[in-house]
């Protein structure tokens, strides 16, 4: 039996569709990541240290920054608070350029940092599996997902 023509792009206006709700969505996760994870890639001539978390707010925690070498010794910076900043927890972090807030640096930075772009996968792989038709990249794209978000849960 042949499929008529409109049948046939109904199904590609779809695909079409949903196509670009999945390229919303990545271009949303990777942006979202970026403002953090940028920090962490393009690192070279920032102020590299580490900071001992003093106290942690709703928001934020603060604490003491140390540095490595060249920058300057800091009695208060604030990092975003995350389910593994804790009160005396040290770890590696850099500035950010013409402020008193730091980011994590390191694996764990470094996956953290891409948390949003771990859930856009997986958000997309449901696009990409029902709207597409597409079940192995979907399959592909959700476990990426689900292994950035579980390989940044053991690391922090």
């Amino acid at each position: 039996m042949k499929r008529s023509s409109s049948r046939r792009l109904v199904a590609h206006g779809r695909a079409f569709a949903a196509g670009c709700v999945v390229v919303l969505l990545l271009v949303a996760g990777v942006w979202s990541s970026w403002e953090t994870a940028h920090h962490i890639v393009l690192a070279k001539g920032r102020e590299h240290g580490s900071m001992v978390v003093t106290s942690c707010g709703e928001d934020t925690c603060t604490g003491s920054f140390s540095p490595d070498a060249d920058a300057v010794d800091r009695s208060s910076v604030t990092v975003e608070r995350s389910v593994a900043a804790r009160k005396g927890d040290r770890f590696p972090v850099v500035v950010k350029p013409g402020s008193g807030d730091v980011v994590r640096t390191g694996t764990p930075g470094f996956l953290h940092a891409w948390v949003p772009l771990g859930g856009a996968l997986m958000l997309a792989a449901l696009v990409i599996g029902g709207g597409m038709r597409m079940t192995r990249t979907a399959w592909g794209a959700g476990v990426a997902g689900a292994a950035l978000l579980t390989a940044t849960f053991v690391a922090l």
